[in-house]
């Protein structure tokens, strides 16, 4: 198994972020997405609001040192919730199971939801390994599909 990491976010990632969050494979997988994930200055004022939100802990995810995605637990609306992305060329490998693992060990608040695509069988996987149980579906509007699609909600206790 390869050496999986977590590290700060660098200025110097946020070209190698904005190209791996346009990979139309993983767009479409994840879905609920920007509304267009090539306008990089949205990207760029998105990242911007990211370094001053309240509370945000923000971590690239590397692989062997390289970086391979991100991974960030936040308060909204009340709720402490979780996200991840991994660049596609690393799915499948365990490593966003244990990059989620890694960083709900940093941040030991409880509890913490998580969402994915109810079709995202990937996401939906990794969420369990990492001790998510599914708590809820919602429809939403996606735009990586331009279609209101089911969301599964799931709660780490």
């Amino acid at each position: 198994m390869p050496e999986i990491g977590l590290r700060a976010v660098h200025a110097d990632d946020l070209d190698t972020i904005f190209d791996q969050m346009r990979d139309p494979v993983a767009v479409r997988m994840a879905a609920f997405t920007a509304d267009d994930p090539d306008d990089r200055a949205e990207f760029d004022a998105h990242q911007h609001r990211l370094d001053t939100w309240p509370g945000l802990v923000r971590r690239a995810i590397t692989v062997d040192g390289e970086l391979a995605g991100t991974a960030a637990v936040f308060a909204i609306d009340g709720d402490t919730e979780i996200t991840y992305w991994l660049a596609r060329r690393w799915w499948g490998r365990g490593i966003a199971t244990e990059a989620v693992r890694m960083l709900l060990r940093e941040v030991p608040v409880r509890p913490v939801i998580a969402r994915a695509a109810s079709d995202n069988a990937g996401s939906l996987a990794v969420l369990r390994k990492a001790g998510f149980r599914v708590t809820g579906t919602g429809v939403h509007y996606a735009n990586a599909r331009g279609e209101k699609i089911e969301e599964t909600v799931l709660t780490l206790e």
